[in-house]
C-alpha cells in the first residue's frame, strides 16, 4: 500500500524514471515555455501580424519533447 506521500511526490517521477526534483525541473520548464507561448497567442489575438507562429512552434516543440520522453520511459 503506498503512503500520501509516496503517492503525491514519488509515483509519477518514477514512471517517467526521474526523481521528484528532475521531475520538478522539467515541470517547471515546460510551464515556462507554455506561459510564453499562451502571452504570444493573446498578443496575436489582438495584433495579428505579431507573433504569427510562435505558439504553435512552442507547442510543436513540446509535444515532440513530451512524445520523446514518453517514448524513453517506456523502454526503461
Amino acid at each position: 500500500m503506498r503512503t500520501t506521500f509516496e503517492r503525491l511526490f514519488v509515483v509519477h517521477p518514477r514512471s517517467v524514471n526521474e526523481d521528484y526534483l528532475a521531475h520538478a525541473g522539467v515541470a517547471l520548464r515546460f510551464a515556462g515555455l507554455l506561459l510564453g507561448a499562451g502571452l504570444a497567442a493573446l498578443v496575436h489575438a489582438v495584433i495579428p501580424a505579431l507573433f504569427e507562429t510562435s505558439a504553435s512552434s512552442t507547442i510543436k516543440k513540446l509535444h515532440r519533447e513530451i512524445s520523446e520522453r514518453s517514448h524513453t520511459s517506456q523502454h526503461h
